[in-house]
C-alpha cells in the first residue's frame, strides 16, 4: 500500500509532467503561428515580385529564371505566376510556369502529368512564336518520354528541339543552354539503347559547350553520363572517375538529386568490383535523401542496387524485400528499363532460393520489356533519324561552303596583294588594340577590386560593429530582453546584408533601401533613438528593376549622421527621397535638420579625436565607374539649408543616378 510520501511524490511528479506538457505545447503553437506568419509575408512578397516581373515582362527563360529560381518547385507560387500571366497575357511568363511545373511532377515521377503539362507550354510558344521556350519545352518533353523509356518519342523531341536550336544563326544563353540538354538527351537515348561509343560524342560535345557558359550543372550531368557510357563499355576504372568528378560538381552547388544519383552510380561501380561492404553503406546513406526527393526513378534504382548487393553477399531475405519494392515502385511509375533490371535480379534470386517456377516468372517478364526497349525496329528508327539529320546538315554546309569558296576566289582574283596587306594590317592592328584594351581592362579590374574592399571595410566598420554591440549588451545587462532580441536581428540581417552586397556590384534599390532602414535602426540605439528617419519614394518607380551600385547610400547617412546631427539640440530629423529625375536618371536626395557644414566642420577641428570618414570619396569613385557602363554620367549635388534668418539649418545631398 503507498504511502502519503509515496503520494505526494506521485502528485509533484504528475504536476511537474503536466507543467513541462503545457509548456511543449505553448512552444509548438508559437512556432506554428510563427510559420504562418511567415508564408503570409512570402505570399505578399511573392505577389509584390509577380506583379513586377509581369510589368518588366522579360521575353527569355534566363531572364525569367533569375528572379523565380528560388521558387521554381514551390508548386502554390509558381501556379499563381502562370495564372496571373495567362490574366495578362504575358505568355513567356505563362509557358515559364507550365514548364517549372512540368518539370517538378517529372521529378517525383508523375510522368502523365509532367507531359501534359509541357505539352501546353509548347503550345503556348508556338504561338507566341517564342523559339526560347519552345526549344525548352520539346526537351523537356524529351526527358520525360526518356524516363518511361519511350525511345521514339523521346528522339522525335530531342532532335527537334536540336534542329530548331542549331538553326539560330546568334543564338542566346537560354537556346545555348537548351542546345546542350538536346545533346545530353539524345546521348542517353543512345545509353538505353546501349550504343555507348556513339553516346561519348554527345555528351563530350554537350560538356565543351556547357563549360564555355560556366554552368557546374551541366557538367555535372555530363560527367555523370559519360561515366554511365564508360562503364557499359567495361573501363569500370574511368568510369568511377568520372562519377566522382560528377560528385564533385554536385557538391559544390549542393544539388541532393545529383548526389542520389552518383553516389548510387559509385555504389553499383563497386558491386561489379566486388567491394559489397563499401556499396551496402553508400546505397543505405543515399537513400533516406531519395526518399524526401520522392522522385520514383531514383528510389526504383536504389533499392535495385541495394537487392543486387545483398544478393551477391547471400543475404537472400533482405535482397527479396528490397528487390520487390524497387520492382513495385518500377512498376508504379511505368520506368520499364527499371522494371526490367530488377526482374533479371528477381530471377536470379528466386532461382538461387530454388523457387524456379517464380523465378521463370520474372525472367519472362525483363526479357519481354528488354525487347520492347532494345527491339531492333527502335533502334534502327532512332539511327536513321539522326543518320537523315546529319546527312542533311552537312549537305547545307558543304553548299555553303561552296558557295563561299567561289565568292572569296573571286575577290581574291581582283586584288589578292591587296587583301593579303589588308589582312595583315588588321591582324598586327588588332593584336595591338587588344593588349592595350587588356591592359587597360585589367587595371580597371583591380581598380573596381580596391575599391569594393575598401568599401566592404568603411561598410564594416570596426567602431561601428562594436558600438553596436556595446549597445544591445546594454539591453542585456537592462534585461530588456525584446530590445536586445529585436535589435540583435537587425544587427545580423544588416551585416549578412552587407556582406551579400559586397560581392554584387549592383542590386535593386528596394534592396539598398531596406539595408539602410537596417542601418538607420542600429544606429538609432546610440542616439537613444533621438532620430526621426523617413523615407519617400515616388510611385511611379519600380524599386525592384531599378539597379544602382551595392551600398552607396549608407556613407552619405552616416556623415549626416555624426557631422550633422550628433552635436545638434532637439529634434533630429533625417529624409531618405527617391525620385524619377530628368530621363535617364533617378535622383535619391538625404536631407538632415543638423548644425550644417559650417558649423560641423568647427566642432571637428576642435575635437582631439577627429572621425576619419572617406566613405563618400569611395562612393563617388564607384558611382564614376558604375556611369561609364551609361550614356549619362552621375553628379552630387550638397545643398546647405538655411532657416528664415538665414541660421543654417542642416544639409541636403542629392545624387543623380543614370538608368540609360
Amino acid at each position: 500500500m503507498p504511502t502519503p510520501n509515496h503520494i505526494t511524490k506521485a502528485i509533484s511528479t504528475l504536476h511537474t509532467q503536466v507543467k513541462k506538457k503545457s509548456h511543449i505545447l505553448l512552444v509548438v503553437s508559437f512556432c506554428l503561428l510563427l510559420n504562418l506568419v511567415q508564408a503570409q509575408s512570402v505570399t505578399e512578397s511573392f505577389k509584390t515580385l509577380t506583379d513586377s516581373l509581369i510589368k518588366s515582362a522579360p521575353p527569355s527563360y534566363t531572364d525569367i529564371h533569375k528572379v523565380l529560381r528560388k521558387y521554381r518547385s514551390d508548386t502554390l507560387s509558381i501556379r499563381f505566376f502562370s495564372q496571373k500571366s495567362k490574366e495578362n497575357e504575358y505568355a513567356a511568363g505563362q509557358t515559364y510556369a507550365l514548364s517549372e511545373l512540368g518539370r517538378t511532377y517529372r521529378n517525383i515521377s508523375n510522368y502523365s502529368k509532367s507531359i501534359q503539362l509541357h505539352q501546353e507550354a509548347l503550345a503556348i510558344a508556338i504561338k507566341a512564336d517564342n523559339l526560347e521556350f519552345r526549344i525548352s519545352s520539346l526537351n523537356y518533353l524529351g526527358v520525360a518520354y526518356r524516363r518511361m523509356s519511350s525511345i521514339r518519342k523521346a528522339m522525335d523531341y530531342n532532335q527537334q528541339a536540336l534542329e530548331l536550336a542549331e538553326s539560330v544563326q546568334n543564338p542566346s544563353r537560354g537556346i545555348k543552354r537548351s542546345r546542350n540538354v538536346s545533346l545530353n538527351s539524345i546521348g542517353n537515348l543512345y545509353i538505353t539503347l546501349k550504343q555507348y561509343e556513339l553516346a561519348i560524342p554527345y555528351f563530350e560535345r554537350s560538356m565543351k559547350l556547357e563549360a564555355e557558359l560556366n554552368n557546374t550543372l551541366g557538367l555535372a550531368i555530363n560527367h555523370q553520363n559519360i561515366g554511365k557510357c564508360q562503364e557499359g563499355i567495361g573501363n569500370l576504372d574511368k568510369a568511377l572517375e568520372s562519377y566522382r568528378t560528377s560528385l564533385s560538381y554536385n557538391e559544390t552547388i549542393d544539388n541532393n538529386m545529383g548526389r542520389v544519383i552518383c553516389k548510387n552510380s559509385i555504389a553499383h561501380i563497386y558491386i561489379k568490383k566486388e567491394r559489397y561492404k563499401e556499396a551496402l553503406i553508400l546505397i543505405k546513406g543515399t537513400l533516406p535523401i531519395a526518399m524526401e526527393l520522392s522522385d520514383g526513378y531514383l528510389k526504383a534504382r536504389l533499392y535495385k542496387n541495394l537487392g543486387w548487393a545483398q544478393l551477391l553477399t547471400n543475404n537472400l531475405e533482405d535482397a527479396e524485400q528490397n528487390l520487390l519494392e524497387g520492382n513495385r515502385v518500377a512498376h508504379k511509375f511505368n520506368l520499364r528499363n527499371e522494371s526490367a533490371q530488377s526482374g533479371h535480379l528477381l530471377s536470379d534470386l528466386y532461382e538461387e532460393k530454388n523457387d524456379f517456377k517464380t523465378a521463370l516468372y520474372y525472367k519472362k517478364q525483363a526479357i519481354e520489356l528488354d525487347e520492347e526497349i532494345l527491339n531492333e525496329g527502335t533502334v534502327r528508327y532512332v539511327n536513321d533519324i539522326l543518320f537523315r539529320y546529319d546527312y542533311e546538315k552537312k549537305g547545307n554546309e558543304i553548299a555553303v561552303l561552296a558557295k563561299q569558296n567561289e565568292i572569296a576566289q573571286l575577290k581574291l582574283k581582283k586584288n589578292r596583294t591587296l587583301l593579303l596587306i589588308g589582312l595583315l594590317s588588321l591582324i598586327l592592328l588588332s593584336g595591338i588594340l587588344y593588349i592595350l584594351y587588356r591592359q587597360y581592362q585589367l587595371s580597371n579590374e583591380k581598380k573596381i577590386l580596391t575599391l569594393e574592399q575598401t568599401m566592404l571595410r568603411s561598410q564594416m566598420n570596426p567602431h561601428f560593429l562594436f558600438n553596436s554591440l556595446n549597445s544591445i549588451k546594454l539591453y542585456i545587462i537592462n534585461n530588456e530582453k525584446k530590445n536586445a532580441v529585436h535589435y540583435l536581428n537587425k544587427f545580423s540581417k544588416l551585416v549578412r546584408k552587407i556582406l551579400e552586397a559586397s560581392s554584387q556590384r549592383e542590386i535593386p534599390l528596394a534592396e539598398e533601401l531596406e539595408t539602410v532602414e537596417l542601418y538607420m535602426n542600429i544606429e538609432n540605439i546610440r542616439f537613444s533613438n533621438e532620430i526621426n528617419f523617413k523615407t519617400n519614394v515616388s510611385e511611379s518607380l519600380d524599386i525592384h528593376t531599378v539597379k544602382i551600385p551595392s551600398l552607396i547610400l549608407q556613407p552619405f547617412l552616416e556623415n549626416a549622421l555624426w557631422h550633422g546631427l550628433s552635436s545638434k539640440e532637439g529634434e533630429k530629423n533625417i529624409t531618405l527621397d527617391v525620385n524619377p529625375g530628368e530621363e535617364g536618371f533617378i535622383n535619391i536626395s538625404i536631407s538632415d535638420n543638423g548644425v550644417g557644414r559650417d558649423v560641423a566642420e568647427k566642432i571637428k577641428e576642435g575635437k582631439v579625436l577627429k572621425r576619419k570618414s572617406i566613405g563618400i570619396e569611395i562612393t563617388k569613385e564607384r558611382l564614376a565607374n558604375f556611369s561609364k557602363d551609361y550614356q549619362n554620367s552621375f553628379h552630387v549635388e550638397i545643398i546647405d539649408i538655411y532657416d528664415d534668418l538665414n541660421v543654417p539649418a542642416g544639409t541636403k545631398i542629392i545624387l543623380y543616378i543614370p538608368t540609360i
